[in-house]
């Protein structure tokens, strides 16, 4: 499942939209299982084969009910049918990884340890919630996070300000194609 790369050099992905590119550094080496798990799924075709959007924000002002707040951009490929196509993951803490929620982090979307898949989530602003011990998952195991973005994270924030309804945009924002730089 692990892609081939570089040993000095970590792979860099583009995430295209409509709003203009992001460009995310892949940690293959701190977390080989969800980076290498993602960089499959591109190479495979997944993500071209079922058309993933970004499709849910979390912003301070929209998670009235929720006593510990976040703020990411939520993409993959939501209610696209994909049964039988993804097998979920391992779940790799930050606590094994070293990789920490911060500012333009990718992390995989999950429900219990090792459910991840091909959803994912992009940190606005550091997140330490997300992180191994973090209060936001009941759990404590946080959730996985495996690259950051290097470009293209005003398009982050500008995704994060469309208008949606119980976190759910109106209008998911389409990603393009998913692809190795």
């Amino acid at each position: 499942m692990l892609a081939a790369c570089s040993r000095n050099q970590n792979p860099i992905i583009v995430i295209e939209t409509d709003y203009g590119n992001i460009e995310a550094e892949l940690f293959l080496r701190e977390a080989p299982i969800s980076a290498g798990n993602f960089l499959y799924h591109i190479d495979s075709g997944t993500f071209s084969t079922y058309q993933p959007v970004f499709y849910r924000v979390v912003r301070l002002d929209n998670q009235p009910d929720n006593d510990i707040k976040i703020e990411v951009v939520q993409g993959g490929l939501h209610r696209n049918n994909r049964r039988g196509v993804v097998t979920p993951i391992e779940h790799e803490t930050t606590q094994a990884t070293g990789v920490k929620h911060t500012h333009g982090v990718l992390s995989m979307a999950r429900n219990a340890p090792g459910t991840a898949t091909v959803e994912f989530s992009i940190c606005v602003n550091d997140q330490p919630e997300l992180d191994f011990g973090g209060k936001r998952n009941p759990d404590g195991q946080g959730f996985a996070a495996f690259g950051k973005v290097i470009k293209g994270m005003e398009i982050v924030i500008e995704i994060q300000q469309f208008p949606d309804e119980r976190q759910y945009l109106l209008e998911p924002v389409p990603i393009r194609a998913i692809r190795r730089k």
